[in-house]
């Protein structure tokens, strides 16, 4: 038959009983594989925290801790001060993301929608950037920051200094751009017929058509700001003022590796609840901006 679908398993061979088992045998064999693959390392930290010094650093490692406490969490929260360096990034990347989507989404629908004059031209400097190593902008981004040009004050040891650079994605501002593209023309005239202006229709029209692809950005945002090192680190030479990608390297001396352990497996629980709570938007953005509108 013309229509039907080709398999690595044709539907005869799934219809014997030897067939059934074969492939459940092996779609199970698969799925436990590649469960233990992604879960292992996640359970040997949140464990790992759990054992006492000598028994991390035991030779055969034990699977499971011979006598499991919580010390090392209650230490790491207290010793190495996670409550405010988990705020201070919380601000940095509630900051961060607050900005790019503002100024991202303003410059994606212009570049889309309003076709100003040189736009491909702007658009292909803007992707250009793409192509130039993270590293390479470190140096001029830090002096930019040191001396902010014009107005000649230093955003070092300031949000801002996480807040204004985070604005200059250029992959966020292109995935917005793509899909204001694939967004239905006869919409957005209609709105123009009713009378509403080109802010009017980005508020009322465009942004609750983007909830995807706004959830997709979002996401991006905030991780990059949660696990970045190298910035911050140069930014913020006030130990109070870190975040935790920072605070963790700094604040690991003469600590014990449970505790440490401890630390990042705390560090890593907002990021981890964050995407458990938003997959189905995440999927969605994705897969919106992936589709012809």
């Amino acid at each position: 038959m013309s229509g039907a679908t080709r398999t690595l398993i044709s539907p005869a061979t799934l219809a014997r009983p030897r067939g059934k088992i074969l492939y459940w045998t092996v779609f199970t064999a698969v799925v436990l594989l590649f469960t233990l693959a992604f879960l292992f390392p996640v359970y040997w930290m949140v464990t790992g925290a759990l054992k006492s010094p000598d028994e991390v650093a035991r030779t055969p490692p034990t699977l499971v801790p011979e006598h499991g406490h919580l010390s090392g969490y209650t230490d790491a929260w207290d010793l190495m001060q996670l409550p405010r360096h988990l705020w201070n990034t919380v601000v940095q990347a509630a900051g961060a993301w607050a900005f790019q989507l503002v100024f991202c989404t303003a410059a994606a629908y212009a570049l889309s929608k309003l076709k100003p004059a040189f736009g491909k031209v702007i658009l292909g400097g803007i992707l250009a950037t793409l192509m130039v190593p993270a590293q390479a902008l470190v140096v001029p981004k830090y002096l930019t920051a040191a001396d902010l040009p014009l107005i000649h004050t230093s955003l070092l040891n300031d949000p801002l200094g996480i807040w204004l650079p985070a604005v200059a994605n250029a992959f966020n501002l292109y995935l917005l751009k793509r899909f204001f593209d694939q967004l239905p023309r006869d919409v957005l005239e209609a709105a123009e017929i009713d009378g509403a202006g080109k802010l009017r229709v980005l508020w009322s029209v465009v942004l609750p058509m983007s909830r995807p692809v706004l959830g997709v950005v979002s996401i991006f945002a905030l991780v990059a700001v949660w696990q970045d090192f190298l910035w911050p680190l140069m930014v913020f030479s006030d130990t109070d003022e870190q975040p935790i990608s920072v605070a963790l390297v700094q604040l690991s001396q003469n600590i014990q590796l449970t505790v440490l352990i401890a630390a990042m497996v705390i560090a890593s629980i907002p990021m981890v609840a964050l995407f458990l709570v938003f997959q189905r938007h995440i999927i969605a953005g994705i897969s919106a901006g992936s589709t012809k509108g």
